[in-house]
């Protein structure tokens, strides 16, 4: 494949822009941190969000594997569900590198008649959005159910307060022996 040489090629420029891209869909204070701050351990999000983005492109000039995308999306993905992004937000970072990619090819792709090429990286990027809202979907389940818990779990301790409601304690319950009334119904006859 022709097209994936020239994203071999220029795949430090392609993932440099696809990060700016990614790190603007934050608010103007965070954005600006995102991008200013390098040390590691002090913005773990610009961390972990480039080292996603470059694995999701090395995945998508291999084979796909579906495992290994998901394993790539999964960090960016939850950091994202816990933010104050709508479903599409959290995911539509990845629509980005179709931009990134016909911007900084267009003259090759083009010139080299690249377009079928292009059609299939691009069908493989709306894939990688799918597995996305998929993972998007979990994790907002997920917090959703860890709400809701903990409501519950207030509301008990609120009421066990009030003395409303108590535990019961942990009693065995008492088995009855059984009666066999066939042997007994033998025996009266």
């Amino acid at each position: 494949m022709r097209l994936n040489n020239l994203l071999v090629q220029r795949k430090t420029t392609i993932i440099r822009k696809w990060f700016a891209m990614v790190i603007e869909t934050y608010p103007s204070d965070t954005a600006n941190f995102l991008k200013s701050q390098k040390d590691p351990f002090a913005n773990p999000v610009s961390r972990t969000v480039h080292q996603g983005l470059e694995a999701l492109f090395d995945q998508l000039l291999k084979e796909m594997d579906h495992e290994i995308l998901t394993s790539c999306l999964d960090p960016i993905i939850r950091i994202r569900a816990v933010q104050n992004f709508t479903p599409s937000q959290a995911v539509g970072f990845i629509y980005f590198l179709k931009d990134v990619i016909r911007t900084n090819l267009k003259t090759e792709i083009t010139e080299e008649k690249l377009f079928d090429e292009l059609l299939l990286l691009e069908s493989q990027i709306d894939q990688l959005i799918l597995i996305a809202f998929t993972l998007y979907m979990q994790c907002r389940e997920k917090i959703f159910e860890l709400k809701a818990n903990e409501v519950k779990n207030r509301t008990f301790k609120a009421f066990e307060r009030a003395g409303l409601v108590k535990e019961l304690p942990d009693v065995e319950p008492v088995l009855e022996p059984i009666i066999n009334f066939t042997k007994e119904a033998s025996n009266n006859t």
